[in-house]
């Protein structure tokens, strides 16, 4: 894994247009910053071609869904699409309702996605797995093949596949690894499954070299950040200061930092 692609994200400064759900725009856009990238939000759609035209990534949220976002972001992923510029999709609460499921459906049969990082119900949904654990944006789910459904769907999506959770997974189609930064404290704050989408955006909108060996930085970004900030709290402080905390994390992140922290383990 490259960890010296941070420096290249914080020497290009991407601007990295969202398209993103109310809850968590604010944190996106300030991960972002944080990363070294440029957010830009919005839900106009009037717009969208003058801002892709200068865009370098797009991340797409459907987690606060409503019609006009529905119609929207089908609109900005073909025309991200038609400007060359990667997409990135974390369909969140994918299997929570018909609504969220036929909305992902479309999103895939128009827009080839560089990634698509979503938790294990989530990319199960998109797999025609059924889920018995279906917790909406929550996923308690364990699949001991989950190696195997992360290379299969980025074959069969021409994606590389990101999934989180106790230990993440990203494939290729060809490569495959497993990441086990992080802490079960992630759980408790609001939003860092829509982070992860926005660090692996802005990467991805600076290196677009290995869209590969961009997701797996951005995952293994959150999981540091995350530990990092566990171990600074004190008995008084919990997930307000954690939340925080990462925020400062991924702008003070080296990539010495990467290196001393990073778990992974690559697979045939």
């Amino acid at each position: 894994m490259r960890a010296e692609i941070l420096n290249i994200v914080r020497e290009k400064n991407p601007v990295v247009f969202h398209i993103t759900n109310s809850v968590t725009i604010n944190d996106c856009a300030n991960i972002t910053l944080a990363l070294g990238g440029s957010p830009l939000m919005s839900y106009c759609k009037e717009e969208l071609r003058e801002i892709l035209s200068f865009s370098s990534a797009l991340v797409i949220n459907i987690g606060t869904m409503e019609s006009k976002m529905c119609e929207m972001v089908i609109e900005a992923g073909k025309l991200a699409n038609e400007l060359n510029v990667p997409v990135i999709l974390d369909p969140v609460g994918a299997g929570a309702s018909a609504s969220r499921e036929n909305l992902v459906k479309k999103l895939i049969s128009n827009v080839k996605f560089a990634v698509i990082k979503g938790n294990l119900a989530e990319i199960k949904t998109i797999a025609g797995i059924k889920n018995e654990n279906n917790k909406g944006v929550d996923s308690v789910e364990e699949f001991e093949n989950s190696s195997s459904l992360a290379k299969e769907l980025a074959i069969e999506l021409e994606s590389v596949i990101a999934i989180t959770g106790k230990e993440d997974i990203v494939s290729d189609g060809k490569r495959v690894c497993k990441i086990k930064n992080g802490t079960p404290l992630l759980r408790k704050v609001t939003g860092t499954g829509c982070i992860t989408a926005s660090l692996i955006g802005t990467i991805c909108g600076a290196y677009r070299e290995d869209i590969y060996e961009g997701a797996i930085l951005g995952v293994v970004l959150m999981g540091i950040a995350g530990e990092i900030a566990e171990k600074s709290l004190t008995s008084e402080e919990g997930s307000g200061t954690f939340r925080m905390r990462i925020i400062d994390n991924i702008f003070n992140m080296t990539e010495e930092k990467i290196r001393e922290n990073i778990k992974i383990n690559f697979e045939n």
